[in-house]
Parts: structure tokens; sequence; C-alpha cells
């Protein structure tokens, strides 16, 4: 086996598909570095308890997950639309005269850890009409370099996320030194609050699979996973951001309403009541007709 092989844990059954991103020796043995594909979650394993993932097993189970992803995708589609005659309804205020008016979702910056997971989740923002500025950065560098990243994109929505796993030998549920980037994920909230202390003005998502709940809302973090310490699927952010998005600002948003229509639902993602970040205007022209004296 080699790096970017994809692979299983004979030990935990082959429950998630892994790719080998690193392989290091200790005490005389091959352990690999393993991202999970589907899965936001980091992890490592001696070569004897890896077998290979034959392609017709690993089609088997990407197809099961996209009809998941697409399904997501439908009940969402179908939020947003009831958002919108919502929203039209307000802003003509019943009226049946045809009123012409903009909207302005709101802004994503979004730091990953993952390049392959961050492209998957770009490419969901734009299929979906969310303006994004998408960001590879490891875990650790992330605090570093939040603030300035902040002062440059001006976002109104902050994703930080990668990857993550609990670990039973390093302590319980509780310790967060249990925890593989869990501190970064912290850290790097915090360093955020520090550029936009309020909790409407910039909202965060932090997390990644099994990570730290408790301590990524107290950082100042609207909405993280893991409440269950289970792992999240790698779209799920994109999910949760999404519907704060197309949330008008004058709304507020139930959290069940954005944790419902996720992959993981509420025991991999939990959060506080957050007003919504888009905005709408009027007139809207889809093209100037110059006139020019004569």
């Amino acid at each position: 086996m080699n790096k970017m092989d994809i692979v299983g844990r004979l030990s935990y059954k082959c429950d998630i598909i892994f790719r080998i991103i690193d392989i290091k020796i200790e005490n005389g043995k091959k352990i690999a570095i393993l991202y999970g594909e589907d899965f936001r979650i980091i992890a490592d394993a001696p070569f004897n308890d890896l077998v290979m993932i034959d392609p017709q097993e690993r089609q088997k189970r990407s197809k099961k997950l996209q009809s998941l992803e697409e399904q997501s995708l439908q009940l969402f589609r179908q939020d947003v639309s009831l958002i919108k005659e919502r929203q039209e309804y307000e802003v003509t205020r019943g009226y049946s005269k045809e009123s012409n008016y903009f909207q302005i979702p709101g802004k994503v910056l979004h730091l990953d850890g993952d390049p392959g997971y961050l492209k998957k989740c770009t490419d969901l923002y734009e299929k979906i009409g969310i303006p994004v500025y998408g960001v590879h950065c490891h875990e650790k560098e992330m605090s570093g370099k939040v603030g300035q990243l902040i002062d440059y994109y001006r976002p109104d929505i902050l994703v930080i996320t990668g990857h993550d796993a609990y670990s039973k030998s390093k302590g319980d549920f509780s310790d967060i030194n249990a925890y593989r980037h869990s501190k970064d994920f912290v850290q790097t909230v915090r360093e955020a609050r520090r550029k936009v202390p309020h909790l409407d003005q910039l909202v965060i998502f932090a997390g990644a699979c099994q990570s730290h709940f408790e301590s990524l809302i107290h950082a100042g973090a609207n909405f993280a996973s893991s409440p269950s310490r289970i792992n999240i699927h790698a779209l799920d952010p994109v999910y949760i951001v999404a519907k704060i998005s197309f949330t008008s600002f004058m709304d507020r948003i139930n959290v069940w309403d954005v944790l419902r229509n996720t992959l993981t639902g509420e025991k991999g993602l939990g959060g506080i009541d957050t007003r919504g970040v888009l905005r709408t205007g009027m007139p809207f022209r889809t093209e100037i007709n110059d006139k020019t004296e004569e």
C-alpha cells in the first residue's frame, strides 16, 4: 500500500473509507495516517490493520452517499424557495403590482484543512448561489491567519473546518487534549472573535468529525460539531451555512431548522439561535438604457 490508496480498517469492519495521506515508522512498524474520504475524520492505523477497498465497493458506497447528498440538497432548495416566497410577499407587502428587487446573500470565508473537501464545498456553494472565498490551511496554522483573512475578505460567515478525531486513550470526552485538532479550531474561533466579537455580525461554524462541541461554542462559534462526538459528513458545513446565508438579517434562525436537512443531524451538529445575513434591496434593473440628448 502507498500514499493516496483507498483503504479500510479491519478492526472497525471497514465502516469508513480512508485515503492514506502519509506513512511513518513507529517501533519498526509502518503506520498509515488516514483521512476520511467522505467524513471529516483523521486517524492512524498499522499497515496490518488495513485492507484495500476495491473500486466496485467504493463506487457502491459513493452512490449511496450521493443519493443522501442530493436528498439534502433538494430539501434545502425547497426551504430556499419558501423563504424567497415569504420575502417577496414582505417586500411587496402583498400587492399585486410587480416589484423589482434584488437579494445579497451572505459572503462566506471557508477555511479547510483538506484541499479535496474544500473543492467539494466551494463547488456546492457556487451551485446554490452563495459567494464564497475558499482557503486551504492546515488546522494548526488557522489561528495565525484567520485575523488577516477576515480583514481582507470581510465575510458575513466564517467556516473553520478540516479533520479531527477523539482518542479515548488520551482522555475522556471532556478533555480537549484528547482531540486531534479541536484545540486548533477553538483557538481560531477565539482569534476570529477578537476581530468581530458580535455573534450576529460574523456567524461562525467550527469543527469536524468528533470535535469538542462545547469548547467551540464557548469560544464563540454559532454552530459547531460534534455534540455526540460522531463523524460529520464533508458537506454538512455547507448546508448549515446555506441556511444562514439565505435567511434575512431581520429573522432569527431556529436551530432545528438549520440541522434537519444536514446529513448528520443533531447528534453531529448543534448551535445557538442566530440571525440570518441575507439583505434585500430595490429596484433591480436588468438593463440600463442610456439616453442621449439630441
